[in-house]
């Protein structure tokens, strides 16, 4: 006979993020009272089925800038930016667009074992294979020389992880890093963001399998002294060697990289420290995410990480006036491009990057062409409505079925690659029933044992046949990436010819693995989709 099962495991066996629903209407409803009188409600949690996506403030349309006045062309199209982000002027020259996994981490590791002040590295995870254990190596090097040069060693290693995802498992992200936090505890820092939405009894219930569709830290920035690789790609041996995402390679941009270090720095100050025991502690003065109130924590992380781009924001508007004032333009081979940090932690009340994405697609005119890419296709409604309202024409690339991350996969995550059929053939139908289909198009990235992970976009204006901007970093353009996780990504705008080629070389890249969808593509056999896939593509939506 069978033995009982326990109540916490008959949970986990018939766990979905139906339940996750549930609870997160009950917890609305029951404790939000309570958490508005002061105390910490067991139940709070994100509002993760919402109806519509809420309408962000709308950024505003100056009729100038005293950000960027000193660009001219292309970049005074886009100074708006600067009305609301810092903006950071640099040589074109200074930076690389990356093609394939294997260039992403063998530049990783290069620029490790020769940093000499900072090694900055934000991720969702960090894997637990050999290639990943190489990584480690790499710090371990870096660290054990820094200490060899002296009693007062320079070097200093920071690592921001998510914390469900990066405690998974008997082996995990903190296992792999606790001999380096050890061995180099003064030079060592190991921050684990924790999502205050999952808390109270939904962080009881949920299996770890499915912790992380609540909320994640999912920044990926990798940076080393002045120099700064932004992606999507997270830290693990898939997206070294057959997981295609974007990278972009600063070299010597040192106010980006002081930027990204201090926005690392802050969301690791209201995180959970790794300890060389391998408990957690929160740093004296912070809220802790899931035990104290959840009001009280968004508001001290909002403003300990709108400190950072403020202060950076301010500083840039100062410094870029006085470069206007002594020239009145840039000659050729100076600081032809700009980089705008975009930052979006809707949990924490920060929404910068959707902000600036929607106004990118809403001034996007019928002469221009937008590439936009994205490994899990499922739009907003609010860009959904943008990019079928506007004039610009638009080439969409996302996975085909087979280099869905999720494909194969057992249990529910099994089901995630036909939902996204579903949510891509509710799209073309939408685009057919408004006659959109001469300027909106949909492709499907394939590529045999390998997996698509690529995000962001590429923007052509009117009479160029090269892309004058580029947003590249960790936002999915979805409902996760806009409304419960951390994100980070950079719009680049640039005159440089080089990096204007560089960005048109990937692009094509990219979307010569392509076909172009059509009404065919979904009567095909291998695209059904059962009906008990299309009820719960919903919920898939707002959760993965």
């Amino acid at each position: 006979m069978a033995a009982p099962m326990s109540w916490r495991r008959l949970v986990h066996s018939v766990y979905s993020p139906a339940i996750a629903g549930v609870f997160t209407r009950i917890s609305d409803r029951l404790f939000r009272a309570r958490d508005r009188r002061g105390g910490s409600s067991v139940l709070l949690l994100a509002p993760l089925l919402a109806e519509t996506d809420p309408a962000p403030c709308r950024v505003s349309r100056p009729t100038g800038s005293a950000g960027a006045q000193g660009t001219d062309g292309l970049c005074t199209h886009f100074r708006w930016m600067a009305e609301h982000v810092p903006a950071f002027r640099v040589p074109g020259t200074h930076i690389h667009i990356l093609t394939s996994p294997d260039q992403f981490y063998q530049a990783m590791k290069v620029r490790i074992k020769t940093a000499k002040r900072r090694v900055v590295m934000a991720s969702l995870y960090l894997g637990t294979g050999q290639l990943e254990q190489e990584l480690v190596d790499c710090m371990e090097e870096a660290l054990q020389r820094s200490q060899d040069r002296g009693c007062s060693p320079d070097l200093k290693v920071s690592i921001l992880l998510d914390y469900t995802r990066g405690s998974r498992g008997q082996v995990n992200s903190r296992t792999m890093l606790l001999p380096l936090l050890q061995r180099f505890t003064s030079q060592m820092r190991v921050s684990l963001y924790h999502t205050p939405d999952l808390r109270g009894l939904l962080r009881l219930l949920v299996p770890q399998r499915f912790n992380e569709t609540i909320g994640v830290q999912h920044i990926k920035v990798y940076l080393f002294d002045d120099s700064i690789i932004i992606s999507g790609a997270n830290l693990s041996d898939s997206y070294f060697t057959n997981r295609q995402d974007r990278y972009v390679l600063l070299e010597n941009c040192r106010e980006v990289a002081d930027f990204f270090s201090e926005l690392v720095e802050a969301v690791g100050d209201v995180s959970l420290q790794l300890q060389p025991d391998d408990s957690v502690t929160m740093l004296e003065g912070m809220v802790h995410p899931y035990k104290g109130n959840r009001q009280d924590f968004s508001a001290v992380a909002r403003k300990r990480i709108m400190e950072v781009v403020n202060t950076a924001h301010v500083r840039q508007q100062l410094l870029n006036r006085s470069e206007d004032s002594e020239d009145e333009g840039m000659s050729e081979g100076e600081e032809d491009t700009w980089v705008f940090p975009l930052v979006q932690m809707k949990p924490l009340g920060i929404q910068v990057d959707e902000q600036v994405t929607q106004r990118l697609l809403t001034d996007a005119g019928p002469d221009s062409t937008v590439f936009l890419t994205s490994g899990y296709f499922n739009l907003t409604r609010a860009y959904m409505r943008l990019v079928l309202g506007a004039g610009a024409s638009y080439r969409i690339l996302t996975a085909s079925p087979e280099v869905n991350g999720f494909f194969g996969a057992k249990g529910v995550a099994g089901a995630i690659p036909a939902a996204y059929i579903h949510i891509a053939r509710q799209f073309y139908n939408r685009v057919c029933q408004l006659g959109q289909q001469e300027r909106v198009h949909l492709h499907e990235y394939h590529r045999p044992q390998w997996t698509f992970h690529a995000k962001g976009l590429w923007y052509y204006l009117q009479g160029q046949d090269r892309p004058c901007l580029t947003l590249i970093g960790s936002p999915n353009f979805g409902y996760r990436s806009v409304h419960r996780d951390l994100e980070a990504q950079i719009a680049i705008v640039t005159e440089n010819e080089e990096l204007q080629n560089q960005l048109q070389e990937e692009q094509e890249t990219l979307y010569r693995r392509s076909t172009e969808v059509d009404s065919s593509t979904f009567e095909r056999p291998d695209r059904h989709v059962r009906l008990w896939v299309k009820l719960v593509t919903p919920l898939i939506k707002n959760f993965f």
